[in-house]
């Protein structure tokens, strides 16, 4: 996993529902909790995109649901700057199941990643179909 230089713009607090955009089972998944995160007293949580986040798997196949997950966000719907100075927006908020390691549990990735998320997840980025 690599480093983002500068600040990121985070855009999914604690408790948002995402799309899970790889074909493990699952549909739509919650966050739980954004460990790593250096925070500030008494303000909510939130993930960016290229974050390893904990999920729960609210709706899809019955072995997967009511399981707590990781999973990197790939795709968020608030506009976030680039280092060119590019401010960079996607349809929707998506993330791919992934091991602890980084490695994708899927075999395929659905849609356009963020560029951001496959430079820091190389699996990722090996798995998916489109880059943005």
């Amino acid at each position: 996993m690599k480093g983002i230089a500068g600040r990121q713009m985070r855009g999914l607090p604690t408790g948002a529902r995402l799309e899970c955009i790889d074909n493990t089972g699952a549909k739509i998944v919650q966050i739980v909790a954004t460990p790593k995160l250096k925070g500030t007293r008494r303000r909510y949580p939130k993930a960016g995109v290229g974050d390893m986040v904990i999920i729960s798997v609210k709706k899809g196949a019955p072995d997967m649901r009511r399981q707590l997950l990781k999973a990197v966000i790939v795709r968020q719907r608030r506009p976030f700057r680039r280092s060119d100075g590019t401010m960079v927006q996607f349809e929707d908020n998506a993330a791919v199941i992934v091991a602890d390691n980084g490695d994708t549990k899927g075999s395929m990735i659905k849609g356009p990643v963020a560029l951001e998320a496959a430079e820091r997840w190389p699996r990722i980025a090996a798995t998916a179909s489109t880059i943005v």
